[in-house]
C-alpha cells in the first residue's frame, strides 16, 4: 500500500452542511474501496489564485490515506463527475513526505496540548 494525499476545492456556494456531506462522501468512498484514512484537514474558505468557473473562493479539504494504486483512478473519476468539486490534486507521498507529515502533526498536537 502506498500513501497518498488528495486536496480538493469545493464550490463556495455550498452551505456548511452540504460541504461536510461532500467531504464525508469521499471519506466513505475511500473506506469502501479499502483505503485507510491517515489524516484529514479542513482548511476552510480560501481565495483562489485565479477564478475557476467565475468563482474566486472555495472550500479547501485535504485527505491523507493509504491505498492501492487502482483506488486512485476510481476516486479521481468520482471527483471529476462531482459538480461541487472545482479542482483536485492527488499526490503519491514518498518516505520523506510521510515522515515530514507525521512530524508536522506531532508538533501541532504538542502545541495544542501545551495551550490546553
Amino acid at each position: 500500500m502506498n500513501q497518498y494525499e488528495t486536496v480538493f476545492i469545493l464550490t463556495p456556494v455550498l452551505s456548511d452542511d452540504q460541504m461536510k456531506e461532500a467531504v464525508k462522501k469521499y471519506e466513505d468512498y475511500l473506506a469502501t474501496a479499502g483505503a485507510e484514512i491517515v489524516h484529514e484537514e479542513h482548511w476552510g474558505m480560501r481565495k483562489l489564485a485565479y477564478p475557476i468557473q467565475k468563482k474566486s473562493t472555495g472550500f479547501y479539504q485535504l485527505i491523507e490515506y493509504k491505498a492501492e494504486g487502482n483506488v486512485i483512478a476510481d476516486v479521481e473519476t468520482e471527483l471529476k463527475r462531482d459538480e461541487r468539486v472545482l479542482r483536485f490534486l492527488t499526490v503519491k507521498l514518498d518516505k520523506h513526505a510521510v515522515a515530514y507529515n507525521e512530524k508536522k502533526r506531532k508538533k501541532a498536537q504538542e502545541q495544542a496540548e501545551a495551550q490546553a
